[in-house]
C-alpha cells in the first residue's frame, strides 16, 4: 500500500456498458478487465477486487497499484449484489430468489458466503428479498446476524451452519448491529406501532436478549419508515423517521431521535420546518451533522447530548459528507439541485472552498482525505456521462469522459493510517479576469413579477428571506451595530447639529425680548 517515496497513489473502479476497469489519481489506466459487469466491489481493506459478469463471479488480488491477481471464481452468473465483510475474510453472494415447480417446496438458497482465504464456501442461506440482503457483522467478525421471519438470528466467528442467539420481538421490521471491534456488541432493533401504538426501537447488548434486557429503548409515533444510524464506535444511534403523508404536507413527516448505549435518549431539535435530507456522523463519533429545512435548507452540527455546537447557516444542499479523517465536512445539493459545495474546516468552523460539480449523481471523498470525485452516471442521466477527480482547494477538476454509459465509480479504500490527516489550507481566490469570463446566469423571475422594479422582485424573493449566515458570521454581525442603531445614532447626531446651530440666534431673540 506504501512505496519508498510514501503512500501510492489511490485507485478507483469504474463499470460501464463498454468495460470495467481500473485507474490511477492521475487519469492513467491500471486495469482494463475488458468486459462489461452487472456489480462490482473492494473489500474494506482494499486488499480484494470482486465483480460479477455473466461468466460468474471473479475475485481478484490487488497485490500493488499495477498488479491484479485472479483469486479464485464462483460459478453464479446471475449475482446481483455482492459485498465483504469488515476484515475483508468473506465474501457475501446474493442473487434473486427463483420459485420451485412445486409450490410447497422451498426455493433453492440464493445467498452464498465464501471464505476469501481458503477459497471454499462456508454458508449457503434463503434471502428472498434483496433489501437488507446482506448479513451484519460486528467490526471484528465474532458476531453476525440476519432478520429471518421477524426473527434476528445470530452466529457466531463465521460459521453458518449453526445459530448461536435467537432475538425474538413481535413483528420486528429491522435492525442494526454496531459495527464494534470489540465486545460489547451493541444491536437496534425496530418495532412498528400498531392499533394505536407507537413505535418503538429498542437497544440490547448480545448475546443478552431475555425479558427487561434492553439497556435503552426509544418509542414515537409517525414514524411508517425508521433508518438506524450507529456511530463508529458503536455508542450512540440517531433515529430518522418518516411517514408517507401526513395532514400538514403531501410529502409527508419526519422526525429525528437519539439514543445511546447508557440509556439516554431524546428528540434531536432543528431550527426550521422541513423535510430532513441528510444525517452523517463524524468518523470521530463524537458530533454529528443533520442537513434540513425547506429550501434553502439548514445544516446543523450537534454534539453527543444533541446540543447544536454550530450552524452552517441556509443554502441550496441536501446532503452532507465527512472525509475518512472527520476534519473536513462538505455540503452538498445534487439531485434536482445544482450540485454546489461547500467544503468546512470542522475545527476552524470556516468555509474553505465552494465549487460546483453540475448534473451530477454521485460523490465519495478519497481515502487520503483531501480529494474526491463527483459522477454522472446512467440510469439517472443517460448523457454526458463522466466523472471528474477534484482537489478541495482547486476549482478545476480532472475530467474523465466515459465512452458510452457509465453505471458506477468507486474509490478503492485503504486502512486508516496510510494517509495522514490532511492539513487544511483555503481554496485561492479567483482572478478577477477568470470571473468575468464566467456569466452569471439571470435568476429566475415569477410570471407575475416579471416587469416590474427590480427592488419589487428583491423585496419579493422568499430566498433571500430566508438567507442565514452561519454561527461564526452571525457572531460577527452581531458585534458591529445594527441598521436600526445605526439610524437613531444619525437622527441624534442631526438633532444636535440642529440645536447648535439655532443655539446663538435663539439667546439673541430671548435678550432683545427682556430688553
Amino acid at each position: 500500500m506504501a512505496t519508498a517515496n510514501g503512500p501510492e497513489q489511490p485507485l478507483f473502479a469504474l463499470r460501464g456498458n463498454r468495460t470495467t476497469a481500473i485507474y490511477n489519481r492521475s487519469k492513467q489506466e491500471v486495469r482494463d478487465f475488458k468486459c462489461q459487469s452487472r456489480v462490482f466491489t473492494f473489500s474494506p481493506d482494499g486488499s480484494l477486487f470482486a465483480f460479477s459478469n455473466s461468466e460468474g463471479v471473479k475475485v481478484y488480488a490487488t497485490v500493488n497499484s499495477e498488479n491484479f491477481e485472479l483469486q479464485f471464481e464462483v460459478n453464479r452468473p446471475n449475482t446481483a449484489a455482492l459485498k465483504f465483510s469488515p476484515c475483508s475474510t468473506t465474501l457475501a453472494l446474493w442473487e434473486a430468489c427463483r420459485g420451485t415447480q412445486n409450490p410447497p417446496a422451498q426455493p433453492d438458497p440464493n445467498l452464498q458466503l465464501w471464505n476469501c482465504k481458503t477459497k471454499i464456501k462456508i454458508g449457503e442461506l434463503l434471502q428472498k428479498k434483496q433489501l437488507d440482503w446482506c448479513p451484519q457483522w460486528s467490526g471484528d467478525e465474532a458476531v453476525c446476524a440476519r432478520n429471518v421471519n421477524n426473527e434476528i438470528v445470530f452466529y457466531e466467528a463465521n460459521n453458518f451452519s449453526s445459530v448461536c442467539q435467537k432475538l425474538h420481538l413481535p413483528k420486528v421490521a429491522s435492525f442494526r448491529l454496531a459495527e464494534t471491534a470489540s465486545a460489547p456488541y451493541a444491536v437496534a432493533v425496530h418495532v412498528p406501532g400498531s392499533k394505536g401504538q407507537p413505535s418503538s426501537v429498542r437497544l440490547f447488548h448480545y448475546p443478552n436478549f431475555g425479558d427487561g434486557a434492553a439497556i435503552a429503548s426509544k418509542s414515537f409515533f409517525k414514524a411508517e419508515k425508521v433508518e438506524l444510524v450507529w456511530n463508529k464506535r458503536g455508542t450512540a444511534l440517531v433515529i430518522l423517521t418518516s411517514t408517507e403523508s401526513s395532514e400538514s404536507s403531501y410529502y409527508g413527516e419526519q422526525g429525528l431521535h437519539y439514543i445511546d448505549v447508557k440509556g439516554e435518549s431524546c428528540l434531536v431539535p432543528r431550527a426550521k420546518e422541513g423535510p430532513i435530507y441528510n444525517v452523517a456522523w463524524n468518523p470521530d463519533s463524537k458530533s454529528f451533522c443533520v442537513v434540513y429545512g425547506y429550501m434553502p435548507a439548514k445544516a446543523t452540527l450537534y454534539n453527543l447530548k444533541c446540543e447544536p455546537t454550530f450552524d452552517f447557516g441556509t443554502g441550496p444542499r441536501n446532503c452532507v459528507y465527512y472525509n475518512p479523517h472527520g476534519n473536513m465536512l462538505c455540503l452538498a445539493g445534487f439531485g434536482n439541485l445544482r450540485g454546489n459545495m461547500e467544503f468546512w474546516d470542522i475545527a476552524e468552523k470556516r468555509k474553505v472552498s465552494n465549487p460546483q460539480a453540475v448534473d451530477s449523481t454521485y460523490f465519495e471523498w478519497c481515502p487520503d482525505g483531501e480529494h474526491f470525485l463527483t459522477a454522472t452516471t446512467t440510469p439517472r442521466l443517460r448523457v454526458d456521462n463522466c466523472f471528474k477527480v477534484w482537489h478541495y482547494s482547486k476549482p478545476e477538476p480532472l475530467e474523465f469522459q466515459a465512452e458510452g454509459e457509465l453505471y458506477e465509480v468507486l474509490w478503492r479504500p485503504v486502512p486508516l493510517g496510510v494517509y495522514p490527516q490532511p492539513i487544511i489550507s483555503a481554496a485561492p481566490a479567483a482572478s478577477s479576469a477568470a470571473k468575468s469570463t464566467a456569466p452569471k446566469p439571470a435568476s429566475y423571475v415569477p410570471p407575475q413579477l416579471r416587469n416590474r422594479p427590480q427592488s419589487e422582485i428583491s423585496n419579493r424573493s422568499r430566498y433571500q428571506e430566508d438567507y442565514e449566515l452561519p454561527s461564526n458570521l452571525k457572531q460577527v454581525e452581531q458585534k458591529g451595530p445594527s441598521k436600526s442603531s445605526i439610524k437613531n445614532k444619525k437622527k441624534r447626531e442631526a438633532k444636535a447639529r440642529k440645536k447648535l446651530e439655532q443655539g446663538p440666534q435663539d439667546q439673541n431673540d430671548k435678550d432683545s425680548d427682556e430688553n
